[in-house]
């Protein structure tokens, strides 16, 4: 039997109101169904939009997108690692495929005046009413990662192998990926050839497709530590030992850790982000409390800048003469994430083929944080890519002027939703085609 091509050029069905996105080119089998199924994704879209969860709450999402699968023909578990779905589809013998989602929204009151906007309230961790709102894009994470599963479950005929798609819990505070790993993900699942996410970012205009090779974004530790002084009048020093003075010189100590100990060549950040300590102003405090964030890419000088943060606050509370040594807790947050370069660069090349070489172009690493990244730890060649969400002639205009545009987790972030969810299918879809096996 003659092979079917899984990529020839495609596109000329990726339209909007207002004329077409992309180069227009025949559309293969696996996608000249989009423009029949929008419509439902773009309700979906908006269900979804409308009603967010936050972190280790995502009950209904998590149904939501089961039922859906399970009607498509996967085998759907549910509750792995809390609220995370794991779905499979076996066509034959190939390689397995896995295509994550995150589901979590975050406690945000959402401002964008949509017709659609989220009016959701719910209680937080702390039992505090919060709004909630999809700020991160996530909504159209999930609706591209289950516009994908309908177009590969209805042409199977094009595709050989395992599509697993993993519907992740608790992205925004980094534990949905462990929760989901220590919960058996590769164990009591094929443990995938390749792994492939997308997340949105407004830095890019919609209808085009951001990359990095490499490291794309930041390990991130939680580093908390606690001072230890002798209270006392603040008309008396003399008779207290001084823990806001301690924590002045430890604050301007740690940025050491970055001017002189780690080379320039090395990215890496230190942020004291809070301080904790008195509560009146001629009361010196026992005690205050440092909250930092570190950001690094390579392990070695995540450990190194770990390891000076304690030596640093234990040295400065010993010059100060504290009474005892300081308490410093690490939290694990999340591991560098690093895009596989061979793969970034074969999926680079399958996607440039549809959306057109000038929609794609590399971009370089930042230091925000993503739990994708434990797959790729966990031993499996991973890729994240960037899918932009702004307006066309916005996206321009903004640019012209310098203007920043919303980011994630603003309360205005809000993509061009049509451009967005097609051009989110199309990349899963022609990652998944590229490296699933052939019939």
């Amino acid at each position: 039997m003659k092979t079917l091509p899984l990529l020839p050029l495609l596109f000329a069905c990726l339209t909007v109101p207002g004329g077409p996105v992309l180069a227009a080119a025949p559309p293969p089998a696996a996608i000249e169904g989009l423009d029949a199924l929008y419509p439902e994704l773009d309700a979906l879209y908006r269900d979804l939009h409308q009603t967010p969860e936050l972190s280790l709450q995502e009950e209904r999402t998590a149904a939501k997108l089961a039922e859906r699968l399970r009607k498509l023909g996967f085998e759907v578990t549910p509750k792995v690692g809390g609220h995370g779905v794991v779905a499979l589809l076996r066509n034959g013998k190939g390689p397995t495929v896995m295509l994550r989602t995150d589901l979590d929204g975050l406690p945000v009151e959402e401002k964008t005046g949509l017709p659609y906007a989220s009016k959701t309230k719910s209680k937080d961790a702390a039992g505090v009413d919060v709004a909630v709102m999809h700020a991160c894009g996530h909504d159209v994470h999930m609706t591209s990662w289950l516009g994908t599963a309908t177009l590969l479950a209805r042409t199977k005929d094009r595709w050989r192998g395992t599509l697993m798609l993993v519907g992740q819990p608790a992205e925004e505070i980094g534990a949905g990926a462990r929760q989901m790993l220590a919960d058996g993900l590769f164990k009591r699942f094929p443990k995938p050839d390749f792994a492939v996410a997308l997340h949105t970012v407004s830095t890019a205009a919609a209808g085009t497709l951001q990359f990095t090779p490499g490291y794309a974004l930041a390990s991130v530790d939680s580093v908390d530590v606690t001072l230890h002084g002798k209270g006392g009048h603040g008309a008396y020093p003399h008779t207290t030992v001084d823990p806001v003075v301690m924590a002045a010189r430890t604050i301007l100590s740690l940025q050491t850790l970055i001017s002189r100990e780690k080379s320039p060549l090395e990215p890496g950040v230190i942020t004291v982000g809070a301080i904790h300590g008195g509560t009146k102003h001629n009361i010196i405090p026992d005690e205050v409390r440092l909250q930092l964030t570190v950001r690094t890419y390579k392990p070695e000088v995540r450990k190194a800048l770990l390891a000076g943060i304690e030596r640093i606050a234990k040295a400065e509370a010993m010059a100060s003469g504290a009474p005892r040594p300081p308490d410093v807790n690490v939290t694990e947050g999340t591991p560098a994430t690093f895009n596989d370069p061979a793969l970034t660069t074969r999926l680079v090349d399958a996607v440039g083929k549809v959306l057109g070489e000038k929609n794609l172009s590399e971009t370089p690493p930042v230091m925000g944080g993503e739990d994708f990244s434990e797959y790729g730890r966990a031993g499996v060649p991973a890729v994240m890519m960037w899918l932009g969400i702004t307006e066309p002639k916005r996206f321009t205009e903004a640019k012209a002027a310098g203007e920043t545009l919303p980011s994630p987790h603003s309360p205005v972030y809000a993509p061009d939703r049509e451009r967005t969810l097609r051009t989110g299918v199309t990349v899963l879809t022609t990652a998944a085609l590229e490296l699933l096996g052939r019939p």
